[in-house]
């Protein structure tokens, strides 16, 4: 079996210049990496990154957990963490909490097991998930990302919910909408919650009320297909304010289904801009997060950027206008 050593004697160079080409721990010059990479090849020397971290008390290694990579959204802002993590030469364990406490538990228990250097964590539930967080900032450095915890220590990022929802509802109202309704989902995460919130101080800051009772159940398509199925045997409205885009595709879905033209009778909003959201039938008006730089927080703070105490960075997300809502030539 080949050795560190041998690789060094075949591209002429030290044990600790192949060593630093193969871990990325330190800057080696390309011709040198080259060298090294082709040596190691020839030989079959597989490099050794957990002896290399129980030496080192580094792995390179970032662990992430979400709650459901099927959700469109995860991918997205995984996608951005990764490209973040690429810039400083880190790589990437990803884990999924299938939407299961703990599993989520287990998943944060195997990534510090595995001696990762940090973890970035979108946390499954306001409360139950704080055991599994607090143990876990005991070994490693941890980063909420979208959602957090309540009262944990730990820095959070994520998207600003109150300047997002305050925009959607102020571009409704400016139409002339006035009996809104919100559609999102249950209290059990703090994205659910702080939406919810948001919709109702922005209507009150108009001097309005929802038109109805908020519909809360899941972030999915068949809740929102439910909920619209719920809307159409009530009250009068028009507007549906959603508590993201794929409960809104549902509720747009259900509406047309029951003959409700959208915009024109009733105007529907999502929120995260996934890629569903501009090849809808119609196309939905929403508000796009910009997961590019809630990685680049996230990825700072966890190399220990932004100092002592608990940061919350909110970052304002961007209106993306399409052909759920009028356009202003419309009314």
């Amino acid at each position: 079996m080949a050795t560190i050593q041998d690789v060094a004697k075949l591209a002429g160079v030290s044990t600790a210049t192949v060593s630093r080409a193969l871990s990325g721990s330190r800057p080696v010059g390309a011709d040198l990496t080259r060298r090294v990479e082709e040596a190691a090849a020839r030989l079959g020397y597989r490099h050794n990154a957990l002896a290399q971290a129980l030496r080192t008390q580094r792995s390179n290694t970032i662990g992430m957990v979400v709650p459901q990579i099927s959700n469109p959204f995860f991918p997205l802002l995984v996608e951005a963490v990764e490209r973040r993590l690429q810039q400083d030469g880190l790589e990437l364990l990803l884990c999924d909490s299938h939407q299961d406490v703990a599993v989520e538990a287990r998943r944060l228990r195997t990534l510090t097991d595995r001696h990762v250097d940090g973890i970035i964590v979108s946390p499954l539930h306001t409360t139950a998930s704080a055991p599994a967080l607090a143990a876990t900032a005991e070994r490693v450095r941890v980063i909420q990302i979208d959602r957090r915890v309540d009262g944990s220590t730990c820095h959070w990022v994520g998207i600003d919910d109150a300047a997002g929802f305050g925009g959607l509802v102020d571009l409704l109202v400016s139409h002339g909408r006035r009996r809104l309704v919100f559609v999102g989902s249950e209290f059990t995460n703090s994205s659910a919650r702080d939406r919810a919130a948001a919709f109702d101080n922005s209507l009150a800051r108009h001097g309005l009320r929802p038109a109805a009772p908020a519909l809360l159940g899941r972030f999915d398509v068949a809740w929102g297909l439910a909920a619209a199925q719920s809307l159409v045997q009530g009250g009068e409205f028009d507007g549906v304010v959603c508590g993201d885009d794929l409960i809104a595709l549902g509720v747009m879905r259900g509406l047309i289904r029951a003959g409700v033209r959208v915009p024109e009778d009733v105007a529907v909003t999502g929120f995260d801009d996934i890629a569903f959201a501009e090849i809808s039938d119609p196309p939905l008006t929403t508000m796009r997060q910009q997961w590019d730089v809630m990685a680049d927080e996230a990825v700072r703070l966890l190399q220990g950027g932004g100092g002592g105490g608990s940061l919350r960075i909110a970052v304002a997300p961007v209106l993306q206008l399409r052909d759920s809502t009028p356009r202003s030539d419309e009314e």
